[in-house]
This record gives structure tokens, sequence and C-alpha cells, in this order.
């Protein structure tokens, strides 16, 4: 493979896609002196929210790359013959129009044979749609199946080219629930919910969370949503104090989160459990609310302690964890092991094709997958969805850390507790 994302090739690669916001595209192979001589070249697809609001999401998938990359270098063998791979990796800035757009120049002008949006439904979904339409095979994770099948139209049939591993809106409500119920608290919940895609999965009244949070025995109070990026949570937080609202729960980004606990904590409303789903799931995201941060809770999807390893190589999630720390000096981030996952089932696909560079061959060897990977197995046909395969989900709490501010520690282990076994209690919020 070859790096062409600038004929600067001197320029260190991880600067530059960092400056990437006015650019449309990068593509990643090596060096020619590294390709294999006369072989084939798979293209792959990736789009990922590397700038914008969506950022945090999409802070692993350049490292992860890289790495598959180095692994890569020399090309893979499928059926006796050798392919180099070249990797066409795109910043969709956070905008759903923009992943569509470069989702459709990646198919028809770069002919991919593979796509792969990164993460979170305004990535995976326009992304997704310009697959089926122009018939790419497409794996992509790391947002609720729901926000992937509903609003896409799947609800009752199965899509033709387009695969999702993740959990599901009743996993991460089993989770809230499991964390809600170990605190002492009347019941009554919050719902905080954006004005955008995601806020209108979540905050379905017929398959979100404010259904089942009520069929949990829960009470839930769900004002009207939030405008992404406002500064002013006054309607939110007066609804919640009249109500008596002990728990908030929803999903919200960092900047939004950040601004919500600032307010409430200066208008003197103090639940005893925050659990947002999104905003509170990086350690950045924790330590911009500064002491607030602490005790805040959250679905967990990856950490470290996972007992699985990469089909790769054959390095445990805590190695991976480790080798992210020491080469990036960052705290591990739960993307890290899906970004890593879905490359498990990229390679695989491939490896098991009849005709890696043929889209059909590719959809039905995507289809036919069972892999153990970093996030656990993944294989489709016996989900809730034919396009979709359930991954396990936890709860954590963000406690004060050892070696940086924070560390999230699994609380509550209720949906697989033949996973991982909890770390800490849960405890309510210290606002003092």
């Amino acid at each position: 493979m070859t790096l062409k994302i600038n004929p600067k090739n001197h320029i260190d690669r991880r600067t530059l896609l960092k400056g990437l916001s006015a650019v449309t595209a990068a593509t990643i192979a090596l060096p020619h002196a590294a390709r294999a001589q006369n072989a084939k070249t798979i293209k792959i697809g990736v789009i990922s929210p590397m700038t914008g609001p969506l950022s945090l999401f999409g802070d692993t998938d350049d490292y992860t790359t890289s790495k598959i990359m180095d692994l890569v270098k020399d090309g893979i063998t499928v059926n006796g013959e050798t392919y180099n791979i070249e990797i066409l990796l795109r910043d969709a800035q956070s905008n759903p129009n923009k992943a569509a757009e470069l989702a459709g120049d990646l198919i028809l002008n770069d002919n991919v044979s593979l796509m792969l949006p990164a993460s979170t439904t305004d990535i995976n979904n326009p992304t997704a749609d310009q697959c089926e339409l122009y018939g790419v095979p497409c794996i992509s994770s790391n947002s609720p199946w729901q926000a992937f099948v509903m609003p896409r139209g799947g609800a009752e049939n199965p899509f033709t080219w387009t695969y999702h591993f993740f959990w599901g809106l009743e996993d991460v409500l089993g989770t809230f629930t499991g964390m809600w119920k170990s605190i002492d608290t009347n019941g009554k919940v919050g719902m905080l919910f954006p004005r955008n895609a995601d806020g209108e999965t979540w905050g379905n009244d017929e398959y979100g969370l404010p259904p089942a949070v009520r069929e949990a025995g829960f009470e839930a109070i769900a004002p009207s949503m939030f405008e992404p990026r406002t500064n002013d949570f006054s309607a939110q937080i007066s609804e919640f104090k009249a109500n008596d609202c002990e728990i908030v729960g929803g999903i919200t980004y960092v900047a939004d989160l950040k601004t919500f606990i600032t307010q409430c904590n200066q208008q003197n409303y103090k639940p005893k459990v925050v659990t947002v789903a999104a905003a509170l799931l990086f350690p950045s995201g924790i330590e911009a609310m500064g002491e607030l941060g602490e005790g805040m809770s959250s679905e967990v999807w990856w950490t470290p302690a996972f007992p699985y390893t990469s089909s790769l190589t054959g390095q445990t999630s805590r190695e991976i964890a480790d080798a992210w720390e020491e080469e990036t000096g960052k705290q591990w981030t739960q993307p890290l092991g899906y970004a890593h996952a879905l490359w498990e089932v990229i390679l695989d696909t491939l490896k098991r094709s009849s005709d890696p560079q043929d889209r059909e061959a590719n959809r039905e060897a995507l289809a036919a997958t069972d892999l153990e990977t970093l996030v656990g197995n993944i294989s489709f046909g016996d989900g809730p969805h034919p396009n979709v395969c359930k991954t396990p989900i936890f709860g954590g709490q963000w406690v004060e850390g050892e070696d940086y501010p924070f560390d999230l520690k699994i609380v509550d282990n209720s949906l697989y507790p033949d996973v991982l076994e909890p770390e800490a209690d849960m405890k309510p919020l210290d606002w003092s």
C-alpha cells in the first residue's frame, strides 16, 4: 500500500490527518517498494468522523488504520493469489451529508470493494444507504442496532449489502436500569435527548428509551428535545426539578453535557445519578467537566478488561489498550476495541471471499461471517435483525483515577455476567 495523502510524504501522517477538516479525502497505502510485484489491488473505503463534534468517536481510526497498514504491507493471500490492500480514508467532518457524498465518490469513482463507515449514526446510515443503492458490501458499528435499522426502513425487511454489529437500546436500557436499581432513588428519570438522528432514535416513544424505562418500573419524564450545541438547558432542568427527577438518563455529546451539568449545578438541581450515553464514554469528556465528572455513569461497550483477543494479532484487549497509551500518550478509549474489530471482520471477509475484488462475492463472505474478535463473536442471522449481530454491554462509573484523572470502572454486568465481573460498586453523585 502507498501513502497518497500528500506528495510531500515527509510530513507526519497523524499531523496531516488532523488537519483534514478542509480536505475531502485521504488515501492510505504503503510505498510502491513494499507492494507485492504484479499483485492485484483491493480498495477499501473508510469514512470516519475525524473532525467535528463527533471526532472523539473517530479518534482511534487513524491509529488503527496505520496498524492494519503495517499488518498487510506485503498484501494478503486469497485462494493462493496475493492482493495488495489500498485503504481510502475519508473525513466526514461529523456531517451526514458529507458522509453520503464521500461514500458515493468512493463507490463510483474509486471502485471500492468494501466499505467501512467507522462509527456513529450520522456516519453509518448515510454511508450504508449509498452502499445499498449502488451494491457495495458494508460493515459498521458504534451505534445501537435500532439506529442502524429503523430510520432506514429495515424493521420488516433485511438489507442486501449492509451489516452492523453492536448492542441495542434494549441492552443499554437493561444496563442503565441495572445501575439505577443499585442506588436508592424515587425512580423518576429525566430524559435528555438532542434533536438529531440519535435523539430521535433514543427518544422514540415506540422503541426508544422512554417506553422501556417505564416498562422497567421507572417514571420517565421527557421534556422537549434540545438543539445540539445549545447554551441554555433551563427548560429541561426546570421540568426535571418540577418532577423531582433523581435520575437523568439519555444521550448527549460532550459539549452539550458539560453545559447541562454546569447549569444543573448553577440552578441547584443535583440528581443522584446521571447516566448518559455517548458523552460519558470518553476520558476527555469527563475531564472537561472537572470535578463534576466524578461519579458520572455510562454504558461500556469495550474495556481492557474484556477477555477477548484479536483474530489478527493475537493481542489481548489489555495489550491493545496498553499499546495505544504508550504510543499516543492518551488514556484508552472505548472506540479502540471496535475500530480494531471492524478490521478483523473486513480482512476475514476478504480472505474467505471467492473473489476479493468482486462486490457480490465479498457480500456473500461478509454475510457468512462467524469470527471471534476483540469485542466477542461476530456472526449474522441469529440477532434481532438479519443484518445485525449484538455484542456485550456493561454499566460503568467514572471514579478518581490512578494514572489518569478518572478511571472507568465496571459497576453492572447484569446482561453479560459470564463475560466480566464488576470492578466496583455504583455510588450516588456527590455534588459537594
